[in-house]
């Protein structure tokens, strides 16, 4: 738990990640762009007054509005700067010591005329300590002078925000003759009062001057790289005015990856009725178990209380259909409570991500030796059988969740193999909704209802309890327009299924022309923006597909696996061709060809799976490399399937460990944006801090015990909320109807209200 404020822990703690990546205590910090800086200062007036120490941190921050300024002028005096595009002006005013001057100037701001600064960074000490040679004479006076300045600022923090910022360590050893009184022992004396004197004063006010000790931590890890042992080296600046901008910009930005300083969002309308309904959910559940106890209770005293012969003992009463709903929504509402508590509270810690490359490989080669620890005997040696899928998407989960929480994406070979996984689980539902629908014909509603229902039922709730648009889980509105599409290429007139086509082989033509006619429009829509943007721009279409105000997030991840869903369709056509004439062997332990060929293709495929890897590899741009994606992709995963069924003795095994992970592995995919994850997949969940290891342990079990129990959820609520009975179905699909349609309304009203 954070238990406190996190802009107090993002002024004074924190740590380094590696060299350079300053991490706060407890909270995310955000790396501000310029574009963002502006927005956030924009008709704002910054003050820095002080000594050289803050005047370097003038020019850091400076940097963040314009990294075209450079350190030029008289570095004792005043430097003005302003932006006049976002009527900023910062300035740095030249007080090199806490005296009667500076009292002055602070006090000429608290006077009804005068215009108050937005922001106030102040800071002084090393001068005095100079000038004086260390006396401690020095030292009272300088108590004296912060004692008359602390109730002004005080003053000033009423309306602006105040920053004190304390002296940072120094490198004696690399002090020139004319610093070497300014010892870090003086230094601390000089922090200390400073910090004395401001709480005092602060106890006495409602406001508060704002103590920046942060930079005292930074300093004792970076000041051996100072140029002249005093001032801090330029990385260590930029990273305190960062902090400054994180400190004054979040609470106004409110960016997804700086939780330092931002207050709990408050609830929505949405989210409040959510509540209530899985209040009322656990309530009705609990009331209707403890009658079926009562009941149960007073039917076996009667028994007991019959004399004669033996009873046979009561079982426990069957649940009825009303019971097993409100458990499951019961369950799914403390579930739920959990997600919100994790990801929208301001309960729990959030760290930022980190990547090294020991962090990303040395979890895959740890879950590697486990898959392979757990091998079986698979129960059916068919190409891609469902064991050797379920398999194939519990790996592909595991390496993509160590992607994500090892923040890989910033290494372009990891993300470039990575893009590889995401789509083969496309590839997957190409090839088995095409498998399905082909062999068995059914194009009936149920079916349809099914696979939409377990697809999208997390995704639903989680937009309503986290208050995030549908799009954000981008893969699931990916898979669900894709199976649309899968559907009504094979349902639209005439339909073509293996059966018909086995009685006439001119069907096999017209199911190519089909999916020839499926390929010609991916092809004009990934070229064609404009059209793309305005089939999915219509309303309510807009509202599932937009993301921050635009479908532009939808259209570049259709567009990035736009080929491969194609692929595996064709791939399931060519392969339950073969089969159906017996030009494959699939028998337990024979190779799927003939020797010959079958060493040929596995060689090929070596080679293929073996030169993608080296070409993703040496990517230099995300880009370019994102552009020939769609094309190349198939070649890896075609080389992976050959690779894995061409031999028998390989395709008759399987890891239980993975195919364990596989079937719960869209469960795992989207529950790890909140639960083991934090904002928004951009940080790190921490439940026990100062424990990196032990806290992920703890996290990464509980989260794959929710993603489990979802599951269990969401195919009982199936079972129930999609009947088989058409009649019954239809009379849910309008409720369905309504319920979206009352979602739709409720979010237009919020959307009303926040504009």
């Amino acid at each position: 738990f954070k238990g406190g404020d996190t802009c107090e822990y993002l002024l004074s703690s924190g740590r380094f990640l590696g060299e350079k990546v300053w991490q706060p205590h407890s909270c995310m910090m955000h790396k501000y762009k310029n574009s963002e800086a502006k927005n956030c200062l924009i008709d704002k007036h910054v003050v820095f007054i002080g000594d050289s120490r803050i005047r370097q941190l003038f020019y850091s921050f400076i940097r963040l509005i314009n990294p075209q300024i450079k350190e030029e002028g008289n570095k004792h005096g005043n430097i003005p700067f302003e932006d006049k595009s976002a009527s900023i002006k910062v300035d740095f005013l030249w007080y090199p010591e806490v005296n009667g001057s500076m009292r002055q100037r602070i006090k000429s701001w608290t006077e009804g005329s005068v215009a108050k600064p937005h922001i106030i960074v102040a800071g002084a000490a090393t001068w005095s300590i100079k000038i004086h040679n260390g006396s401690n004479e020095a030292l009272t006076q300088y108590k004296i002078n912060i004692t008359s300045i602390a109730p002004l600022l005080e003053k000033l923090a009423k309306n602006s925000d105040v920053y004190w910022v304390l002296q940072d360590p120094v490198y004696e050893d690399m002090l020139s003759e004319s610093r070497k009184m300014i010892t870090n022992e003086k230094i601390d004396a000089y922090n200390e009062a400073a910090v004395h004197i401001l709480n005092s004063s602060s106890r006495n006010s409602k406001a508060k001057v704002k103590v920046f000790s942060v930079s005292k931590l930074i300093a004792q890890e970076t000041i051996m790289k100072s140029a002249d042992g005093l001032h801090l080296p330029e990385s260590s600046r930029d990273t305190n005015a960062m902090i400054l901008m994180n400190v004054y910009c979040n609470k106004i930005m409110k960016p997804i990856d700086g939780s330092c300083c931002q207050p709990q969002p408050p609830l929505t309308l949405i989210q409040k009725l959510a509540f209530c309904f899985f209040t009322l959910s656990i309530i009705g559940y609990l009331i209707i178990n403890l009658i079926h106890r009562n009941n149960f209770r007073k039917n076996k005293s009667c028994t007991d209380l019959e004399g004669g012969e033996k009873k046979p003992a009561i079982s426990t009463p069957n649940v009825s259909t009303l019971e097993m709903l409100l458990h499951s929504l019961c369950k799914l509402g403390l579930i739920m409570t959990y997600f919100y508590l994790c990801d929208r509270a301001n309960l729990f810690m959030k760290e930022n991500k980190f990547y090294t490359h020991s962090s990303f490989f040395i979890p895959i080669v740890y879950i590697l030796v486990l898959g392979v620890f757990y091998t079986e005997n698979t129960k059916e040696t068919k190409v891609l059988n469902r064991e050797q899928t379920d398999e194939w998407k519990g790996w592909m989960q595991l390496v993509i969740l160590i992607y994500h929480i090892s923040g890989a994406s910033t290494f372009l070979p990891v993300y470039m193999h990575i893009r590889v996984l995401v789509a083969a689980y496309l590839f997957q539902t190409g090839y088995g909704h095409f498998s399905y629908f082909w062999i068995k014909g059914d194009f009936g509603v149920y079916r349809v209802c099914q696979v939409l229902f377990r697809l999208n039922f997390l995704v639903v709730v989680l937009c309503i309890v986290m208050d995030r648009p549908y799009q954000f889980y981008y893969f699931v509105p990916l898979v669900t327009v894709w199976f649309m599409i899968i559907y009504a290429t094979l349902a639209v007139w005439p339909q073509i299924v293996q059966k018909k086509a086995n009685g006439n082989c001119l069907w096999h033509f017209g199911l190519l022309l089909k999916l020839i006619c499926l390929l010609t429009c991916i092809y004009f829509l990934s070229y064609s923006q404009g059209a793309f943007e305005k089939i999915f721009s219509f309303w309510p279409l807009s509202k599932c597909f937009e993301l921050n105000g635009n479908v532009y997030e939808w259209w570049f991840r259709w567009k990035l696996d736009r080929y491969v869903v194609f692929h595996g369709m064709l791939f399931a056509f060519i392969y339950l061709a073969l089969q159906k004439h017996q030009m494959i062997s699939e028998g337990k332990g024979d190779p799927l060809f003939s020797n010959r060929v079958s060493n040929v293709l596995l060689f090929i495929s070596v080679v293929s799976f073996l030169t993608y890897s080296i070409w993703a590899s040496s990517c230099k741009n995300k880009t370019e490399c994102n552009e020939l994606h769609p094309s190349v992709s198939v070649v890896q995963i075609l080389a992976f399937i050959l690779i894995r069924n061409i031999p028998g003795y390989v395709r008759s095994v399987y890891s239980s460990f993975f195919a364990w992970f596989g079937k719960i592995s869209l469960e795992l995919f989207i529950c790890q944006y909140h639960i083991w994850l934090a904002a928004d997949t951009k940080g790190i969940l921490v439940l026990i801090p100062g424990y990196p290891i032990f806290n992920v342990l703890v996290s990464t079990f509980i989260f794959v015990c929710v993603a489990h129990e979802i599951s269990q959820i969401t195919n009982d609520l199936a079972q129930i909320v999609v009947p088989k009975d058409n009649s019954t179905l239809l009379k849910r699909l309008l409720c369905i109807a309504g319920f979206f349609s009352g979602l739709l309304l409720f979010s237009a009203m919020q959307d009303q209200s926040r504009h």
